[in-house]
């Protein structure tokens, strides 16, 4: 076999509210499977969909002074399988980690590729619990939150990939945590099997005051909010934080459906942090790739223990991603979503 058939969807359209298939451009093309040195050859199993996605599409400048470029291959990791190797290290049927976006094959250099083993963790943690929302949650968590025992820690989009596991990491450093969530059926779920000591569904909430109100009779103050969504549970919580709180913005996504380029103006709170004497810290997943391996020593023997849950969400078909990348933000999956080839 000197090709085969490569399906890949192309950034084609820059959104200007939510995310469809009419952005992209679904195409084949033959792909040669001839392999030069250290070479080789993968077919993708799972795709991973996230926040950051949606970020890159933006008009304007972000933490990337250029958007993702339109007309080439949506960037995103991947979890694979090798076809065919020219790299020592690499067998046909091994299962490996790259970053080579939406697209059903690719030949890749052994040096951008990370071998996986199954007998340690699902391959799919490496998108999820042992991968970039994994590193996001630990990291934002104890290098900029720095939770202690006894603290409260709040947390939206509690019931997200990233949000899920700061829950878990937060009571795992004896803090009392409250996350915050949309529908009943996640905040059941945060308490009953995440060991949240409170839940608050905010869309039982009209507005940040009702919202407020409940945050302070649960918890009394915040030491330390962990953002991942900005707007009004933002506007919520930040009037209630204690002497010396650690606020850490991870995402906005309460303005990635459309809002992104002009987002809305919240009241002005910066009043707060300064009687407070508090901090507040943007960070991305990106500032520690190279603590990776910290990460991943400390979390995954719990991973491999049982003893932290990481719900997956899975959309069948390599056909279904920017549909997939578009319900990040509709609500409608627990912990991390992930698209089946």
């Amino acid at each position: 076999m000197s090709t085969l058939t490569q399906h890949q969807w192309l950034y084609r359209r820059q959104p200007t509210a939510h995310i469809t298939a009419d952005h992209y451009e679904l195409v084949e093309q033959p792909l040669a499977t001839r392999l030069g040195e250290r070479e080789v050859l993968i077919e993708a199993r799972y795709f991973s969909v996230d926040p950051y996605m949606r970020i890159g599409q933006s008009g304007k400048p972000t933490y990337d002074p250029d958007p993702h470029p339109l007309d080439t291959v949506q960037q995103g990791g991947v979890v694979s399988q090798v076809l065919a190797s020219n790299a020592a290290g690499f067998l046909p049927g091994d299962w490996v980690y790259s970053y080579t976006g939406w697209q059903s094959h690719a030949r890749v250099h052994a040096g951008a590729l990370t071998r996986l083993d199954p007998a340690q963790a699902p391959v799919t943690t490496a998108l999820g619990v042992l991968g970039m929302p994994g590193r996001t949650a630990w990291f934002g968590l104890t290098e900029s939150g720095r939770p202690h025992a006894g603290e409260v820690v709040v947390v939206s989009g509690a019931a997200g990939a990233v949000g899920s596991l700061v829950v878990q990491f937060a009571k795992r450093h004896g803090a009392r945590v409250l996350g915050i969530a949309g529908g009943q059926a996640k905040c059941d779920w945060l308490r009953d099997t995440l060991g949240a000591d409170w839940a608050i569904d905010y869309k039982a909430h009209a507005d940040s005051g009702t919202l407020a109100a409940e945050i302070r009779a649960l918890t009394g103050g915040v030491d330390v909010y962990f953002d991942n969504v900005g707007g009004m549970v933002t506007d919520a919580v930040l009037p209630l934080i204690n002497r010396r709180a650690r606020i850490v913005i991870c995402g906005q996504i309460s303005q990635y459906g459309g809002g992104l380029d002009t987002p809305a103006l919240g009241p002005r709170l910066l009043h707060h942090l300064l009687y407070q004497r508090a901090t507040i810290q943007g960070m991305l997943a990106r500032d520690y790739v190279h603590r990776m391996d910290e990460m991943v020593r400390i979390v995954a023997p719990w991973v491999q223990a049982g003893q932290i849950v990481f719900e997956e969400t899975f959309v069948d078909g390599f056909e279904q991603l920017p549909n997939a990348l578009n319900a990040l933000f509709t609500g409608e999956h627990r912990g991390k979503l992930l698209v089946r080839a």
